[in-house]
């Protein structure tokens, strides 16, 4: 029998690192499809179903953001977005608009097929899992749609990226307990945790700013110093 091979889609407009993305990603196992412009890369994204999308943010015709913008209007394929502006503000708006991790050019092919793995990992987990709400003392103010990629609290629903619905579902499961980062990134990132990453950061504080935009002030996200993070619902 065949082994799976993930189809992967790398949108890049350098043709040299284009070249490169798919012959060491074939090379390990992988199917690559490349585009080299944001407007063929969006209608390939539209009509197969990709395992992963390698996106680059700058791009002739439809650049990465709002490539990215509109894709997850219609589906919640895994995003690792790659570009040369690895600034923190950069990197917020990726998180933001959607992506699952974000890579500073330049970067390793080790690098990048670590990244690939965890994601694919990741996926492959929440697949093997029931679409259920867990249990709590507030199933009656918060709910997952997984499907819609929205979470509701009290009357409020509040759209989030995957990885932000991943999240806020485990801070939920075990709420007000503080959860280590080092647990939050094997269960949400699938992925070890470094001292220096700062991916786990950048979406809890787009939680938060959703959050805020929502109205939604009784679910708290916290951070408990030195510790973790805390999810608990404060009744007006």
């Amino acid at each position: 029998m065949q082994a799976f091979q993930p189809h992967i889609l790398a949108i890049e407009d350098d043709p040299v690192l284009g070249l490169h993305l798919k012959t060491s990603l074939e090379r390990a196992g992988f199917v690559i499809t490349v585009a080299a412009d944001g407007d063929s890369g969006l209608i390939l994204a539209q009509r197969v179903a990709y395992d992963l999308i390698l996106l680059d943010v700058m791009l002739p015709g439809i650049d990465g953001m709002e490539l990215l913008r509109r894709l997850r209007c219609q589906r919640v394929t895994p995003v690792l977005m790659m570009s040369a502006q690895g600034d923190e503000g950069h990197r917020i708006a990726g998180f933001d608009g959607g992506a699952d991790d974000y890579l500073p050019k330049p970067f390793s092919t080790r690098e990048l097929q670590v990244r690939i793995a965890a994601i694919l990992r990741r996926v492959a987990y929440e697949r093997e899992r029931d679409c259920v709400v867990p249990p709590a003392a507030n199933d009656d103010l918060v709910a997952f749609d997984e499907p819609a990629m929205r979470v509701r609290c009290g009357d409020c629903w509040l759209s989030v990226t995957p990885t932000e619905f991943r999240l806020l579902q485990v801070l939920y499961e075990q709420m007000d307990e503080v959860l280590t980062k080092a647990f939050l990134y094997q269960q949400v990132l699938r992925r070890g945790y470094a001292r220096h990453d700062r991916v786990l950061d950048m979406h809890i504080s787009n939680l938060r700013r959703k959050l805020a935009r929502a109205g939604i002030h009784n679910l708290r996200l916290e951070s408990v110093w030195g510790r973790g993070y805390l999810l608990s619902w404060q009744v007006s």
